[in-house]
């Protein structure tokens, strides 16, 4: 109604312009990847070191494991959780256009479980920093990451809680941020992203009865 308070009809307005969320989308659909990582199990089958003499039944069987994770540069650097990678023997890459690449590992700190990938190529999409530490409960984010092998899907909610402490480890990991965002499996090394797009969490856990 028209004689409704201006302050009224302004707060109405910062509401509706806080909830699109595709400008925040589009900055970052292309800056989040796929990660597969590939180890091999040494498994050993005595029958067949009977019949066929030692060290036939030797084999490496594979074993795949997958989520997500970060362009933080145009030259290739990527962000994911350490868990994601603990262990591979192979690294690969699958960006949101479908290209495949092999990353090396740079470096991890699994106490925060954080590692850092870098595949060959320039000029990609990335995701700038924002401060989490500015992040307000009740700010709506976005989470933007792989589950269950698709490309890059998006959902949305806002910062539950700050400073969550998981399973009671204290000190190192009382930084968390709580979401309410819909994370799937295959979104560990989500990106965490504001409604200007900018970075201020990597996924690293989900919270729930079923796992």
């Amino acid at each position: 109604p028209s004689s409704l308070p201006t302050y009224f009809s302004t707060a109405v307005e910062d509401a509706i312009e806080n909830t699109d969320f595709t400008a925040a989308a589009e900055k970052t659909l292309n800056a989040v990847v796929h990660v597969k990582n590939t180890s091999f199990k040494t498994v050993r089958d005595p029958f067949a070191e009977l019949f066929y003499g030692q060290g036939s039944g030797i084999k490496k069987l594979p074993q795949i494991g997958s989520g997500s994770g970060v362009i933080i540069s145009s030259d290739g650097y990527i962000v994911t959780n350490n868990h994601v990678i603990a262990n591979a023997n192979e690294i690969e890459i699958t960006l949101n256009n479908r290209k495949v690449y092999k990353a090396e590992m740079i470096g991890a700190d699994p106490n925060n479980d954080i590692a850092l990938l870098k595949i060959d190529e320039s000029e990609l999409p990335y995701i700038t920093f924002g401060n989490s530490d500015n992040t307000k409960i009740g700010e709506w984010v976005l989470a933007v990451g792989n589950p269950y092998n698709l490309t890059s899907t998006v959902t949305a909610g806002i910062i539950s809680a700050k400073g969550r402490d998981l399973q009671g480890n204290g000190g190192i990991t009382d930084s968390f941020l709580q979401t309410d965002a819909a994370v799937n499996p295959g979104t560990s090394g989500v990106a965490l992203v504001n409604t200007r797009g900018e970075l201020v969490g990597i996924n690293t856990a989900i919270s729930s009865r079923t796992g």
